[in-house]
């Protein structure tokens, strides 16, 4: 009986390597490349729609897409490293958008978004955008990023927490939200 437990105990401590190991080849293969207005102009509104469907059950708080492709504009034009479509095998799966703002009299970065199609959700690559995102603040030497999630989104708000970030307060502009926040240095 031992020799059988034992044995598979090895089985599936060869299957759980085996798992780590196909995890970190796929995240060794995405690429972060900077957002084409014009050429990504419908994958980024067909994602950033999706994040409102996500978040709020709905994507009519997304707004008006000309004005979301001219913010859009404006923010690669600042930070180009920092508005980027994720994509693996030369396939769009995700967006970030991310900037340097202004809040409360401190210059902090701020996630205006985190986007993983369905597919690649649960999965562990949401924390290879928090790290992509935490090296591009540190290089505009900020001692402090935040974000705003949706409080029925529990599996971004587990993988925020999880990376370190912790809830600072309720806001509700159009729809409720969680500010969460994590200290750089």
């Amino acid at each position: 009986m031992k020799k059988k437990i034992l044995k598979f105990y090895k089985v599936n401590e060869f299957s759980l390597l085996e798992n780590y190991f196909t995890k970190m080849i796929e995240v060794m293969k995405l690429i972060f490349r900077t957002i084409d207005t014009d050429k990504d102009k419908n994958t980024i509104i067909k994602f950033r729609k999706d994040s409102f469907v996500v978040s709020f059950g709905t994507d009519t708080g997304f707004g008006d897409e000309h004005a979301y492709l001219q913010r859009m504009e404006e923010r690669v034009r600042k930070f180009p490293d920092g508005q980027v479509i994720i994509e693996k095998d030369q396939e769009p799966i995700g967006q970030m958008e991310l900037q340097i703002r202004e809040y409360e009299g401190t210059e902090i970065g701020y996630v205006n978004l985190f986007y993983l199609i369905p597919e690649y959700r649960s999965k562990g690559l949401g924390k290879e955008l928090v790290h992509y995102a935490e090296n591009f603040f540190r290089q505009f030497n900020v001692s402090v990023y935040h974000l705003r999630v949706s409080p029925d989104n529990q599996r971004a708000i587990s993988l925020y927490t999880n990376s370190g970030m912790v809830k600072i307060r309720e806001e509700n502009e159009k729809y409720p939200v969680w500010r969460m926040s994590k200290l750089l240095y």
